[in-house]
């Protein structure tokens, strides 16, 4: 089982950028890496969703156009590149492999003044 951990959140003002990372313990080339996200008292969402060895790519309706998921096949990386930020985005981010493995810790982000 291949463990990930996310990093790169952090505290942006509204209409910023930041890009999370999510690293692979080992190679995720035959892996489909969703990104998620959760706010206190309500449920995960999805948010998108990479197949890692052809770089298909999914994205939820509320991050389409603003997110977009990368992979890095030398660094086992899968990377969130997040634009034009907005307060309803504040959340812990998650990655996990779809359909397998278990949560991390996640990357707290925040969007404020």
């Amino acid at each position: 089982q291949v463990h990930l951990v996310e990093s790169g959140g952090g505290l942006v003002q509204p209409g910023g950028s930041l890009r999370l990372s999510c690293v692979a313990s080992r190679s995720i080339l035959d892996y489909t890496i969703g990104w998620f996200r959760q706010v206190p008292g309500k449920e995960r969402e999805g948010l998108s969703r990479l197949s890692v060895s052809d770089g298909n790519t999914y994205y939820a309706d509320s991050v389409k156009g603003r997110f977009f998921a990368s992979r890095d096949y030398a660094e086992n990386t899968v990377y969130l590149q997040m634009h034009n930020l907005q307060p309803e985005d504040t959340a812990t981010y998650y990655c996990k492999q779809v359909g397998f493995g278990s949560w991390g810790q996640g990357t707290q982000v925040t969007v404020s003044t």
